[in-house]
C-alpha cells in the first residue's frame, strides 16, 4: 500500500478522513492501519501524535515497514470510514520543540563546531547532547541568539533535493544518506536532514530557554524549552521562588543571598550542638569513669554520638562491658557496645536473637538497633 502521510503535505492538518485498512490486536491494544494518516508516528527523536479515531482515543502511533499503526483500546473493523482528530495542542508542542532543537543545533554547529549527537524530548525537558565540552556563557550567547532569530519571524523550508544537489549543500546528518531525502531549512540558522514536523515560522516557536548545562561524556548535556512550554516552566520557577521570598521574608531578587545566610546560621547552630552535645557525652563518661560494666540509657542521641559514648567509656577505663542506648518503647533503640579486652560477637548475636534487633560490628565493638522495651533490654543484661 502507498501511504499518504499527510503530516507531510500540512503538519497543520487537525482533521482527516481516511479507511481502515487492517485491525490486528498485540500487546499494545489494536493496531490499526489506514488508507492515509496525518498521525506522526514516533520517530527521529519526536514523540507520537495522540488524538482520536471515531471518537476513539489512539494511545500510541508507531511505524513498521513503511506502515503507520494506529493504536486504540476499541477495534476498528477493516473496510471502515474513519475520522481522524489530532491532539493539536499536543502536537503544535511537539512542533515548537522540534523546529527549536534544530536552530539551537544548528547555531551550537556554525558558531563553536558543536555535532548534535543525542535529542530527547522528554514530557517535562528537552535535553540537547553535543559531542564537545562549552560553557554556561557560551549556552547564554546561543539562547540569545536563536531567539533574535525567533523574533525576526522567519519562514522555514522543506527541501528534497536529488544526491547530487545535496552535494553542494551544506546540512547536518548523523549518517551518510542516499536516496531521496527530506530536508528541513530554517534559513541563517540551520538545514537539516529530518523525518519530524516543524512550525512554518520561526515566530511561532515565541521563546526559546535553556535551562542547564552539564558535562555528558566527552560533551555536554543541556536542558532546554521552547514555547507555551517554557513559559509554563518559568511561572513554576518564579512561583517557588516567590514562596521562598516570602518564608525568608526576602525580596524575590535577594532569595539567593538569604539561603546563604540562613546555611550559615544553620551550620553555626550545628556547630554549637556538636560542642554542647560533646559536653554532655564527656561528663556521662566521667560519671562512669572506673565502673567496670556499664549499661546507659540516654534520650535523643544520633547513632554517631551512641557510639562516641560507648567508645569514651571504654576510653576511660571500664574493663567490662560498655553498653549505650538511645530511644523509646515506642520507636526502639539504638545501641552501641563494647569490651575493651573481649570478643562480644556471641554476646551480640544472643541479644539481637532476645530483643529483635539487627546489627554487629568488630569482635570489640558492635553498633546496631532493637525494637523491644526498656524493660526488656534491662531484664536481658541481669540475667546476661
Amino acid at each position: 500500500m502507498n501511504l499518504e502521510r499527510l503530516y507531510y503535505k500540512d503538519a497543520y492538518m487537525r482533521e482527516f478522513t481516511s479507511k481502515a485498512v487492517s485491525c490486528e490486536k498485540d500487546k499494545k491494544g489494536y493496531g490499526i492501519i489506514l488508507e492515509n494518516t496525518a498521525f506522526y508516528p514516533e520517530g527521529g527523536g519526536q514523540p507520537c501524535d495522540l488524538g482520536t479515531l471515531n471518537g476513539i482515543p489512539v494511545t500510541y502511533v508507531g511505524e513498521r515497514n513503511d506502515e503507520v499503526i494506529h493504536y486504540t483500546d476499541t477495534p476498528i473493523e477493516a473496510g471502515t470510514q474513519v475520522k481522524g482528530v489530532i491532539d493539536w495542542e499536543r502536537r503544535f508542542d511537539l512542533m515548537q520543540q522540534h523546529s527549536a532543537e534544530h536552530i539551537v543545533s544548528g547555531m551550537f554547529h556554525e558558531k563553536y563546531g558543536c555535532n548534535n549527537v543525542g535529542f530527547h524530548m522528554g514530557k517535562d525537558m528537552i535535553t540537547l547532547d553535543l559531542d564537545k565540552e562549552i560553557t554556561w556563557e557560551q549556552v547564554q550567547y546561543i539562547e540569545k541568539k536563536a531567539n533574535e532569530y525567533v523574533w525576526s519571524d522567519t519562514e522555514s523550508e522543506t527541501l528534497y533535493p536529488s544526491e547530487e544537489e545535496r552535494e553542494h549543500m551544506d546540512y547536518r546528518s548523523k549518517k551518510p544518506l542516499k536516496g531521496i531525502v527530506r530536508l528541513i531549512s530554517f534559513p541563517g540558522a540551520d538545514m537539516c536532514a529530518c523525518c519530524g514536523t516543524h512550525v512554518k515560522r520561526s515566530g511561532e516557536l515565541g521563546i526559546i530557554k535553556m535551562f542547564s548545562c552539564q558535562k555528558f561524556h566527552q560533551g555536554v548535556r543541556i536542558e532546554m524549552l521552547c514555547g507555551g512550554r517554557a513559559i509554563d516552566h518559568i511561572n513554576t520557577q518564579l512561583e517557588q521562588n516567590k514562596a521562598i521570598s516570602n518564608l525568608l521574608s526576602a525580596k524575590t531578587g535577594e532569595t539567593a543571598s538569604a539561603v546563604e545566610r540562613l546555611l550559615s546560621d544553620n551550620q553555626n547552630m550545628k556547630s554549637r550542638l556538636i560542642g554542647i552535645e560533646k559536653e554532655k557525652l564527656t561528663s556521662l563518661a566521667k560519671k562512669h569513669k572506673g565502673e567496670n560494666t556499664v549499661l546507659i540509657r540516654e534520650e535523643g542521641l544520633s547513632p554517631d554520638s551512641v557510639r562516641n559514648l560507648a567508645n569514651m567509656l571504654m576510653e576511660n577505663g571500664a574493663e567490662g562491658l560498655c553498653s549505650v542506648f538511645s530511644g523509646n518503647d515506642s520507636d526502639g533503640y539504638k545501641y552501641a557496645i563494647c569490651h575493651k579486652n573481649g570478643d562480644i560477637r556471641g554476646f551480640i548475636k544472643e541479644m539481637n536473637a532476645a530483643l529483635n534487633g539487627r546489627g554487629g560490628g568488630k569482635p570489640f565493638f558492635a553498633q546496631g538497633s532493637v525494637a523491644c522495651k526498656w524493660s526488656d533490654i534491662e531484664g536481658f543484661f541481669k540475667e546476661v
